[in-house]
Formats: structure tokens, sequence, C-alpha cells
């Protein structure tokens, strides 16, 4: 494991270690069931890495993403405090209520982070530029890594009793989240290209 990663996957595995626990003690065997998911996911980023030789920026965004996802199941909040359905878990506070969640930014940083990732993996051809078009397939490929996530969301569901995954409307949001989080990274790959070419041609 080289250094870029090394600091990244012992960060995510405590984190891991510590929500564990806290899932079985709540009896949440939704947040198990992600949990095994993340450490799935964590290994085939491992894997990746070891391919394309991601960022560490990208590496650590990836890490706070899990973070933010474990941190929304997990954490229970006052009964005081407005969540959706009365759910009581920091995923469905109202930020603004009635309008934003605490779930709608964080579909929307993961989703920017995954149409960065993928724009990382794209870089490693010969020849691959930051065109328009790279940049758009960039951000497609984010978001049809989003409607993944809504579908390991809508398995969770079939298997598993009582989950706080939402319905429809909630499944619009996320995927609206989504877009709004790939689009504005893939604005920003574009720009930085154009401004890196408008450098090299000074």
């Amino acid at each position: 494991m080289d250094r870029t990663i090394r600091p990244v996957a012992y960060f995510t595995g405590l984190y891991l270690l510590v929500a564990t626990p806290f899932a079985l003690r709540q009896q949440n065997t939704e947040f198990l069931f992600y949990i095994a998911v993340v450490i799935g996911l964590a290994l085939l980023v491992l894997l990746l890495h070891r391919r394309v030789r991601l960022s560490a920026g990208a590496l650590w965004a990836l890490s706070v993403w899990g973070l933010l996802h474990m941190l929304g199941g997990l954490v229970r909040l006052p009964p005081s405090w407005p969540t959706e359905n009365n759910s009581g878990v920091l995923y469905s506070l109202w930020l603004i209520p009635g309008y934003l969640k605490y779930d709608n930014p964080v579909h929307a940083f993961g989703f920017a982070v995954s149409t960065q990732v993928c724009w990382e993996c794209l870089r490693t051809w010969p020849g691959i530029q930051p065109t328009l078009g790279i940049v758009a397939l960039c951000a497609l490929a984010g978001m049809g890594l989003g409607a993944l996530n809504e579908v390991i969301e809508f398995a969770a569901t079939l298997m598993l009793p009582g989950t706080n995954v939402g319905g429809y409307v909630n499944t619009g949001w996320d995927l609206v989240a989504n877009l709004l989080g790939a689009s504005v990274t893939a604005a920003a790959i574009w720009a930085r290209g154009r401004r890196q070419s408008s450098d090299v041609r000074a």
C-alpha cells in the first residue's frame, strides 16, 4: 500500500470500526448492510488506485463521503429537531424545512467526487483532454454511479425491514442532487483544462 492511500485507508478503517458496534447496538440492519457495501467499495477503490493512481484529494473525498454516510444513518438527533417522517436520524434532518435535507448535499458531494474519479481514470488514456464532450461523459458516468446507488438502496428495501430509504420523491431528489454535483465537477474540470491550455499557449 503506497503512502498516498495508507492514511486514507487507516482513517476509513477507523470510522468503520467505530460505526459497526454502533449499528449493532442500535440493531440497525440497514446500516450493517451499508457498512458491508462501503467495505466492498473501499476494496474496489484500492484496486482502481493501483491501476490509475487516483489523486490524494479524490481518495480523501471518497473517504469523507463514506464517513458522512455513516454519520447520516447512525447519529440520532433530539426529538425536537426537524426530521422527515420524524425518523430522528441525521440523514433525514431538514437543513431548510420542507426543502433541503442533510441527505441532499451528501448526494451532491458524493457524485461530484465520483465524477472527478471518472475523469482521473479517463485522463490516463493517451491523448485524452478535458473537452466539453469528455467532461460531459464523466458527468454522465458519475450520474450512472448515482443510479447504481439507488439500485443498492432499492435492494436494501427488499431485503431488510423498516429502512429509511424513502419513496419515489426522495429518489427523485437524490437524482437531482447527483446531477448537480456531477455537473459542477464536470464544469470545474473543463474550466481548469481551458485555463491550463491557455497557460501553455501563452
